[in-house]
């Protein structure tokens, strides 16, 4: 264990036995992340929680009394910190998570094991929430193959899809929050959505790694004719 160059202590992990060398850099850099530690002191599940907690406090997105639904949503950071801010464990909001994979319970979280693009999943969310949401939030991420452009193309089919999910069960004035790749391939997803939106404005937050190519795609005043009343 050594200081690097801030001061603080740097964690360094031995190579050898059957770890990777992917593995010892991506175990390193978790044990040397300052969000990775706070998130544990302060009882968040992932370090993704202080990404919407910054951009929330920037652009004002969550309000009290929000129907609100997060795509992806394990280990549910976000959904966390969704619930917090609208009251839905007061009962004052809604906030309804959906995963391929199982969650933890979480106060004031109703979650859906389910696939968003599931030919059932736009009715049982409405259900679940008792009509449209205020705000669609995803901080989800196919698999990375390695290959920056296959992973850039991927990532922004999953974020085609999500747009379209939110286009479909937004209420007027609502808002669609959702990670990226840096590219120049999303021209025509951002020209939809300027359609479909007042705003819409590429965000980065300080708890997203620098070095990596994550940002967030941020549409506010949601528009379209056929939004859900």
């Amino acid at each position: 264990m050594a200081k690097d160059d801030t001061g603080r202590l740097h964690v360094t992990v031995k190579t050898g036995g059957k770890r990777k060398l992917s593995s010892k850099l991506w175990l390193e850099r978790q044990l040397n992340d300052p969000y990775v530690a706070k998130a544990k002191r302060e009882g968040y599940r992932s370090r993704a929680a202080y990404k919407l907690k910054e951009m929330d406090d920037k652009y004002k997105l969550l309000k009290p009394g929000m129907a609100v639904i997060d795509l992806g949503a394990a280990p549910g950071g976000w959904s966390q910190i969704a619930a917090r801010k609208v009251g839905s464990a007061e009962g004052k909001g809604k906030v309804v998570a959906i995963d391929l994979l199982e969650m933890p319970e979480i106060p004031g979280v109703a979650f859906a094991q389910l696939d968003f693009l599931a030919e059932d999943a736009l009715h049982r969310l409405r259900e679940m929430l008792g009509g449209g949401a205020d705000m669609v939030m995803s901080d989800m991420a196919p698999n990375t193959t390695g290959h920056r452009t296959t992973d850039q193309l991927r990532i922004l089919g999953l974020v085609e899809d999500a747009a379209a999910f939110a286009c479909e069960v937004l209420k007027p004035g609502g808002s669609f929050l959702a990670k990226v790749f840096q590219s120049g391939a999303d021209a025509a997803l951002l020209a939809q959505l300027k359609r479909d939106f007042t705003t819409v404005r590429h965000v980065k937050p300080a708890a997203s790694r620098q070095d990596s190519s994550e940002r967030y795609l941020l549409a506010t005043g949601f528009r379209r004719a056929s939004a859900v009343l």
